[in-house]
C-alpha cells in the first residue's frame, strides 16, 4: 500500500473529487438497479458478448480439475452495486462479474457453466487455497503480504481507498478529518488496516459486509464507512439523497484476480486474457455497462504484473 503523496494517487484523487461532485448527486435514481446488465436501460451501454475458447489445453492443474467437473467455480461479493451484485432472483451482475465471464470464455467456459459463490473478504485466501473456488473476482487488491498465499493475475482495474458519508456531514473531508470519529469496514480489507493507522486517530468498527456498513451510516451508528471508491461510488449512486464520497483516496487497490499461488500457467492464461480484452475493447464496454453508471472513472488500460 502507497503513501496519499504519491503521484498516482493524487491524480485518483482529482478524478474522483470530479466524479462525487457529478456521479454521486443524483444522476441514478434512489431505486436504480444496481445490476450491470442491459437494465441499464435501451439507451445505456450494453455489455460485449465474450467469444469461447474451445479444446483449450493449458499445463494447469486447477483447469484441468475444472474442465472434468464440466465447470468453473468463480469466488465473487454479492453486495456491491455495480461491481459483484446478486438479485433476489440469483443474477449476478456488475464490473467483476463481467470480468468473470470474459476469462471463463478464453479459458473455455460458457456463462452456464460458471459457479458463482459469494465470498466475503476475510475469508478470501482460504476459499483458495482449500481448492473451494478456482478463481476469486471481487474487488480483490493485489499486495505483497496476500502473495504469499495466493497467486494473482491483473491488475484490471486500479481503485483507491476513499470515504463515504452521510450527504449532509460536511465535517469529514479526508482521512485526517477523522479525529475522535468512528469508521466501519470489512474484516479484512486493506482500508480497515490502513484506516487503523495511529496517524488517523479514529475508531473502527469491523463488519462481514459493507452493507453492514452502510446500514450503520445510515442509523447514525458510524460517521463514515471506508473501503475502496469503485464500492463505495456504488452505495452513494443507489441513495444520492442520503449518502456521498468524500473523493479523497488515501491508497492504491490494484484489482487482481485471485487463484492457486503455485499455478503459474493457469496466472499467464488469466493475464493473456486481461490483456486480450482490453486490447479488443471487452473490458472497457464491460466496465461502460456496469461500473461506469456509478460515476467511477474507467481509468485506461492497466499494466499487467507478471511474476
Amino acid at each position: 500500500m502507497k503513501s496519499c503523496k504519491s503521484a498516482a494517487t493524487a491524480a485518483i484523487a482529482a478524478i474522483t473529487v470530479v466524479l462525487a461532485a457529478s456521479g454521486c448527486s443524483g444522476s441514478e435514481s434512489a431505486d436504480a438497479k444496481p445490476s450491470g446488465s442491459s437494465a441499464a436501460g435501451q439507451d445505456g451501454p450494453r455489455l460485449p458478448a465474450y467469444k469461447v475458447a474451445q479444446d483449450v489445453e493449458i499445463d494447469s492443474p486447477v483447469l484441468k480439475r475444472a474442465q472434468a467437473a464440466g465447470k468453473l467455480v468463480v469466488g465473487a461479493k454479492n453486495d456491491q452495486p455495480f461491481l459483484g451484485y446478486e438479485d433476489a432472483d440469483g443474477t449476478r451482475s456488475g464490473f467483476d462479474i463481467e470480468i468473470a465471464k470474459m476469462i471463463a470464455a478464453d479459458l473455455g467456459f460458457s456463462p452456464d457453466q460458471i459457479e458463482f459463490r459469494t465470498i466475503d473478504s476475510s475469508n478470501r485466501e482460504a476459499a483458495i487455497t482449500s481448492g473451494e473456488v478456482d478463481l476469486y473476482v471481487g474487488t480483490y487488491t493485489i499486495n505483497d503480504e496476500r502473495k504469499k498465499r495466493v497467486g494473482f493475475a491483473g491488475p484490471y482495474y486500479l481503485a483507491g481507498a476513499d470515504l463515504l458519508v452521510r450527504k449532509d456531514d460536511r465535517s469529514i473531508s479526508g482521512p485526517y478529518s477523522l479525529v475522535g470519529k468512528t469508521v466501519c469496514s470489512v474484516k479484512g480489507s486493506t482500508a480497515l488496516k490502513e484506516i487503523k493507522s495511529p496517524e488517523y486517530d479514529t475508531k473502527t468498527v469491523e463488519t462481514a459486509k459493507y452493507t453492514e456498513c452502510v446500514e450503520k451510516l445510515l442509523d447514525e451508528k458510524v460517521d463514515a464507512v471506508t473501503t475502496d471508491d469503485a464500492i463505495l461510488m456504488g452505495y452513494a449512486a443507489q441513495r444520492p439523497g442520503e449518502l456521498r464520497v468524500v473523493g479523497t483516496p488515501f491508497t492504491e487497490e490494484p484489482y487482481g484476480i485471485g487463484m492457486d499461488r503455485d499455478d503459474k500457467a493457469l496466472r499467464e492464461a488469466v493475464s493473456d486474457a486481461i490483456e486480450a480484452h482490453d486490447q479488443n475493447g471487452d473490458r472497457k464496454s464491460a466496465f461502460d455497462a456496469t461500473l461506469g453508471r456509478s460515476g467511477s472513472s474507467y481509468g485506461g488500460t492497466t499494466l499487467i504484473e507478471r511474476y
